[in-house]
């Protein structure tokens, strides 16, 4: 099937803080081609991680496959259970700086790090230089996903308890990361000197 089952969904995209026994990572996307003040949907879907070969990995060998024109604008958002690992970081930044007539957007459930927590605050750094617009997910886009890639038989989407206080939570974290260095040793300055 197309669609992602509804258990499959509401397992994987959880946004919660802590989120053990998750391992694999899954990602919705929508490809579109912009021709002047209109976009044509190409193409809409899920993957998930395969055979030791992360997802992002993955839809960048699907997407390239299409031989994109380079004269013609095309935005891909991307919905994910995780944010983006090091290494994924790095290939999604080279691919963006390889395809200049691509944007993309990633919107993730989870913020992912490993056991070295400075790598992935880093590649994800690195992926918002190349031009990515990263973001957390919050009501509107679970609401969108239920609606658009799970098969949920007409059913509703109702958010789960913490949806809302984990996506600010997570927000917040993001937008940590991605403030410009200079910024966090001014805060940690101020803060000093706040005594805090």
């Amino acid at each position: 099937s197309i669609l992602m089952q509804r258990k499959l969904f509401l397992y994987n995209f959880r946004n919660l803080r802590k989120a053990k026994g998750r391992r694999e990572t899954y990602l919705c996307y929508v490809v579109k081609r912009r021709d002047s003040a209109t976009s044509c949907s190409l193409d809409f879907g899920y993957l998930r991680n395969q055979m030791g070969c992360h997802v992002e990995v993955l839809f960048l060998r699907y997407i390239a496959a299409w031989d994109l024109d380079p004269g013609r604008c095309y935005r891909i958002t991307w919905f994910t259970s995780w944010s983006p690992c090091y290494d994924c970081a790095q290939h999604i930044a080279n691919f963006l700086r390889s395809y200049p007539n691509l944007t993309l957007r990633i919107f993730m459930a989870r913020l992912y790090f490993c056991e070295d927590r400075k790598a992935e605050p880093e590649g994800l750094r690195r992926l918002h230089k190349a031009g990515a617009q990263i973001a957390i997910m919050t009501f509107k886009d679970f609401f969108y996903c239920w609606n658009t890639f799970v098969e949920n038989r007409e059913q509703t989407f109702k958010g789960w308890e913490g949806l809302h206080e984990n996506s600010v939570h997570l927000a917040r974290k993001l937008r940590r990361i991605l403030l410009p260095l200079y910024e966090v040793d001014d805060l940690r300055d101020a803060f000093k000197i706040l005594g805090l």
